[in-house]
């Protein structure tokens, strides 16, 4: 247990200081890059409903309930730190953040639409049309992603 508290500590000191981008490294294979930079609980989803436009931190954190406070800063760290997400932080009382897609961010659209197709033919998920817009209430129809 201590190691793993280690891990995520040294892990989000890396994202912090921007030493987790995936340009600096050598992989044999192009799978490993995208599940590099991809990869990890959250980050999927946090791509997934940033396709939808920007989103404070708080709107984020209601969308993904499963995911602690900890580990979305975290994940958004990693993502902002491979250029997938921007972090716009505005100079208010009280503060306010907002994420949205980098250019490189929403190039992995097809990805996470091929991603969420086969979620739902493998029978993990009803529909990749349905979503849940700011006030928690389910929205249908087609996606514009």
């Amino acid at each position: 247990m201590i190691l793993r508290v280690m891990a995520i500590d040294m892990n989000k000191a890396q994202a912090a200081q921007g030493k987790d981008s995936v340009s600096k490294k050598a992989f044999a294979c192009p799978a490993e890059v995208t599940l590099k930079v991809i990869g990890g609980r959250w980050k999927p989803v946090i791509l997934y409903w940033l396709r939808e436009g920007t989103q404070r931190f708080g709107e984020l954190h209601r969308l993904i309930p499963g995911a602690t406070q900890q580990m979305l800063t975290l994940q958004l760290r990693q993502l902002e730190a491979d250029g997938l997400v921007h972090r716009e932080v505005y100079k208010e009382v009280p503060p306010r953040v907002e994420y949205s897609l980098t250019d490189l961010g929403r190039t992995l659209s097809p990805v996470l639409d091929a991603l969420c197709t086969w979620a739902v033919s493998f029978g993990g998920a009803n529909t990749c049309s349905s979503s849940v817009n700011r006030n928690g209430n389910l929205i249908t129809g087609q996606q514009n992603f």
